[in-house]
């Protein structure tokens, strides 16, 4: 694995129906790769963001009868890219989904599939209510991707927010962290871009975010500003807005080596117990 490679993020906004929210994509994806992009993310929940469930459900299809993949699949091998596609709502049962991401090689191949390990559950001081699990199946297996250039970790968005899997996936080899993402705006606001370069700092990794942005068909608004951010959490590239967008940005593996030696944080850790403290 060696050499620099240019890496793209894919700004959308998701549709309450599918065909929209996959020919947005398509257009995107096209717009990366005349732009010279080798590897192309889109969004967490690429294929739609409708929340009313009977809706939901009547829309989506399971993984064997999903026609977007195919297309993203002939995407890939007509552009001769690596193509990540954040997220798909997939259904595996009646009433549950996977939020599932692909990584499809340039031949069209999908060499990993990853399911959202956790679930956005909250109940806010507002009222306002979020149960991710009420329609999605939590994955339990993190997922890494072998690329041309470096390890790819697969992860999606609220799994930001637990270090130990960035952690983890880095000391399995990967140094490029990859999170797709639909942030809530306030969400985003107050720590899009910290928790991003935090995970970027600790594990000596690039991160690239592409992210949903903007009003939603769904009336539902998302933060945008896709990231782009190298191991030492200098921000590369960012989409200033939540407009649909693609932003690009050289990629060096050989910093993720340097910055590590600089920072040996991977190479310090170690075990420790808890006192029982009264």
């Amino acid at each position: 694995m060696s050499g620099s490679f240019t890496a793209a993020c894919v700004q959308m906004r998701a549709d309450v129906q599918i065909k929209p929210s996959v020919d947005q994509a398509i257009a995107l994806i096209r717009e990366a790769a005349r732009s010279g992009a080798h590897y192309v993310q889109t969004p967490e929940m690429t294929n739609i963001l409708q929340p009313e469930r009977p809706k939901f459900f009547e829309a989506i299809r399971s993984e064997d009868q999903d026609t977007s993949i195919p297309l993203f699949q002939a995407e890939a091998m007509q552009l001769g890219i690596w193509l990540h596609i954040g997220s798909l709502a997939i259904k595996i049962g009646e009433r549950q989904a996977a939020n599932r991401g692909y990584v499809i090689s340039p031949d069209g191949e999908v060499v990993a599939a990853y399911d959202k390990i956790h679930m956005f559950d909250v109940d806010l001081p507002n009222g306002q209510t979020y149960r991710e699990s009420a329609a999605y199946v939590p994955g339990d297996v993190a997922v890494m991707a072998d690329l041309p250039w470096a390890r790819l970790g697969v992860t999606i968005c609220y799994d930001l927010r637990f270090p130990n899997l960035y952690r983890t996936l880095a000391e399995q080899g990967a140094g490029i962290m990859a999170i797709p993402s639909s942030f809530t705006v306030p969400t985003g606001e107050a720590h899009w871009h910290v928790l991003m370069r935090a995970r970027a700092i600790e594990n000596g990794a690039f991160v690239i975010a592409a992210a949903q942005g903007g009003q939603h068909a769904c009336g539902r608004s998302t933060y945008g500003h896709s990231l782009i951010v190298d191991p030492w959490g200098k921000i590369l590239a960012e989409a200033d807005h939540d407009e649909p967008a693609v932003i690009l940005a050289e990629i060096d593996p050989t910093r993720i080596a340097d910055t590590r030696g600089r920072i040996p944080s991977l190479a310090n850790g170690r075990m420790f117990s808890v006192a029982d403290v009264p």
